[in-house]
């Protein structure tokens, strides 16, 4: 069988490694991405070959629109000769258009019903959607796919994602010393579900005046939003583009720091002390919160008293915690390989 999977951010990257592995051995696959540094930086260092085709669009809308025209029209040419007989991927709009407009069944993986944009564009067109049970199947039928067409599994993605093996041979941006580790990352500016007013500037400037002693790093996603957070925070701390496998730097690091996306799962996962300021509110990030594997905090004043309480602590809860939620957790990719064979 010939499968077509189309990958797009570093989190679906990850994600996609076992179902790649397993299904690699039995069938013909070919997988695409698009031009975005993230997603290009990581392949790299999980030796990961994908086929670049087309670019991310960027902030703004116009340009979002002109670069998934010109994906289709170039995607869409590879995809008539390759022919497969199933897509995978994880609620991309060029593959929800491109399997419908060839009539290829379309199967996607989403945990994030709050991309709206997104959710509208491919729901409609896909015959199967595998979701986290954390969330009600609700959440996406009200975009347009049948209840009956949503499969359920009991994990959330960051349970499959920090299963995978990692590169130790990349150097960490900690300097080598008996500091703690404070690792911060920025939110998600370019996404069509984003607001643009950020949250993470005042809480990187109270981190940065109340740890001066520590490590404290701040992974950035664009050049521009590092150059701006350069000018802003000065070199009070170290600003880094994200050229490194998450699991690696969250095992080395102390405390972290996320917007509530991915990192901030798999950090909450791994039973790493994590803190939230919740940059885009979702289902996945208040599971965590609720399971108490997460602090949410928005305030820089109360995330500096988190940290100061963290530190004078051990970290056997957060362990322990994670630990149990783990082992009630299933693999996902099993429910994938079963509706492939049906």
């Amino acid at each position: 069988m010939k499968i077509w999977i189309d990958i797009l951010t570093p989190k679906q990257l990850l994600f996609s490694e076992p179902i790649i592995e397993k299904l690699g051995k039995k069938h013909d696959l070919l997988c695409t991405s698009r031009d975005y540094e993230e997603v290009s930086k990581l392949a790299k260092i999980r030796d990961f070959d994908l086929v670049f085709v087309g670019k991310h669009g960027g902030g703004d809308k116009k340009s979002k629109l002109k670069a998934s025209i010109d994906r289709i029209e170039k995607l869409s040419k590879k995809i008539e000769t390759f022919s497969p007989d199933i897509v995978i991927s994880f609620c991309s709009p060029e593959a929800a258009r491109i399997s419908f407009g060839l009539g290829i069944k379309h199967i996607a993986f989403c945990d994030s019903p709050h991309a709206d944009a997104v959710m509208r564009l491919t729901l409609p067109l896909i015959q199967r959607l595998l979701i986290p049970s954390v969330i009600s199947k609700k959440e996406f039928s009200k975009y347009g796919i049948d209840e009956k067409n949503i499969i359920q599994y009991k994990a959330i993605d960051a349970f499959v994602t920090i299963q995978r093996k990692i590169n130790q041979s990349v150097k960490l941006p900690f300097e080598n010393n008996n500091k703690k580790n404070i690792l911060i990352r920025v939110e998600e500016e370019e996404a069509s579900y984003t607001s643009k007013s950020s949250k993470i500037i005042p809480i990187i400037k109270k981190v940065a005046s109340e740890f001066e002693n520590e490590n404290v790093v701040v992974l950035g996603r664009y050049s521009k939003q590092i150059k701006n957070l350069q000018k802003i925070i000065g070199e009070r701390v170290k600003i880094v583009k994200m050229s490194y496998d998450g699991k690696y730097l969250l095992k080395n690091t102390d405390i972290f720091i996320g917007s509530g996306g991915t990192m901030t799962a798999e950090s909450a996962l791994m039973g790493i002390p994590t803190i939230s300021y919740n940059a885009v509110p979702n289902i996945i990030e208040n599971f965590l919160v609720k399971k108490c594997l997460v602090k949410r905090e928005i305030n820089p004043k109360r995330i500096s008293m988190q940290i100061k309480k963290i530190f004078e602590s051990d970290n056997k809860q957060s362990l322990k915690r994670a630990g149990k939620i783990r082992r009630y957790m299933e693999d996902p990719i099993q429910k994938l390989i079963k509706i492939i064979n049906e």
